[in-house]
């Protein structure tokens, strides 16, 4: 894990103060309105074929077609994820593991 050597440069200090250098910014792909389903959508490219909250892309700042990774339904109960660097396997499968740490509405 990261561990500063001091307050001014943790994670949040750094970002704060726009210190970016051996930090990668990311960001969720904005989607686009699709004026035939009255939605917005993203491009999966076909390896997403089920309409969910919990589909999401993440790109690069400096490239936003560039996906860095993408998650997204299947079928019932099965999802989909793809990754590209600067990514690890592990580092995507930890972010597509906190979509699932969302608690309905209807349960609160």
């Amino acid at each position: 894990p990261y561990q500063p050597r001091n307050n001014h440069d943790s994670l949040l200090s750094r970002w704060q103060n726009r210190t970016m250098e051996n930090l990668v910014e990311l960001h969720n792909k904005a989607p686009v309105w699709n004026s035939d389903t009255q939605s917005y959508v993203l491009n999966f490219r076909g390896r997403v074929t089920q309409a969910s909250v919990k589909n999401f892309q993440i790109v690069h700042k400096n490239d936003p077609d560039y996906i860095v990774m993408q998650f997204g339904r299947v079928a019932d109960d099965v999802f989909t994820l793809d990754y590209n660097y600067p990514l690890c396997a592990v580092q995507a499968f930890g972010i597509g593991l906190s979509s699932f740490d969302r608690v309905p509405l209807t349960a609160i």
